[in-house]
């Protein structure tokens, strides 16, 4: 078996690479990564992206895509970021109107089965990434975001966020091994409680197990492990990657 990638969502440092994208593109390949996954394109062509990618020595594997991309030009999306080097593309959100249970789910299941069909043309997976508003009961008694991977089979893989699902409490290494087969990538986000809100921590610093959820990652069948902190705590957010990195890399990724 086959270890998975470790990429770094480049959210993570969006307040470095808003001023220096090249400088820290570089910054983040010095820590130990070789691949990240996308959170936009800076307003850059594609070529001059990719050629920023390849100067830094950084593989984009996957990128987080709006369904409004889509839902404007599915073809040429799939295309930029098949381009771009990406096997995989995630919805990052969607409004719980377009979700499972909301007035709008059916048009946007029209939108995501066309930009899947797109995907599928351009070699590339799309899938869904959760949070924690996703976890909320439909009256059937179903997850919203379980009645989602239900309606869109052979559509919509799962990107599961662990960190979201330990703060809708759930277990994140049985969610993970619910969606075995189906889930092609993890998120990699370590939490704590901190009163009644839960705060992000480097990777091996919160309170996920982490060994066990990159256990039941590989066991799934995820190929790619992706590190993401919404905004990091007393240090920056390039430190905290590099410190997600290096604890990674003892467990043996």
């Amino acid at each position: 078996m086959s270890k998975p990638n470790v990429a770094l969502q480049l959210y993570t440092v969006r307040d470095f690479t808003a001023n220096d994208l090249p400088g820290t593109l570089r910054q983040i390949k010095e820590m130990g990564y070789d691949a990240v996954e996308l959170a936009g394109t800076y307003g850059l062509e594609t070529s001059d992206f990719r050629k920023l990618l390849d100067e830094a020595g950084l593989a984009a594997v996957s990128a987080h895509v709006n369904l409004s991309e889509f839902e404007a030009d599915a073809v040429c999306t799939a295309a930029s970021y098949k381009a771009l080097g990406c096997s995989l593309v995630s919805i990052p959100w969607m409004s719980m109107e377009a979700l499972p249970g909301g007035e709008n789910f059916d048009a946007a299941k029209a939108i995501m089965t066309k930009a899947a069909e797109a995907c599928k043309e351009n070699g590339l997976i799309l899938g869904y990434h959760n949070h924690e508003f996703e976890f909320k009961t439909l009256p059937c008694g179903t997850y919203v975001l379980d009645a989602l991977f239900d309606a869109t089979p052979g559509i919509l893989q799962a990107q599961i966020d662990t960190g979201w699902v330990m703060a809708a409490g759930l277990d994140p290494v049985e969610y993970v091994k619910k969606y075995s087969g189906r889930c092609p990538s993890v998120h990699l986000k370590d939490i704590v409680k901190v009163g009644e809100k839960f705060e992000d921590r480097p990777v091996g610093k919160g309170a996920q197990d982490i060994p066990a959820v990159t256990k039941a990652a590989v066991e799934s069948g995820a190929y790619i492990m992706v590190v993401e902190l919404d905004r990091a705590v007393d240090m920056t957010s390039l430190e905290a990657a590099k410190q997600s990195r290096e604890y990674l890399k003892k467990i043996g990724y």
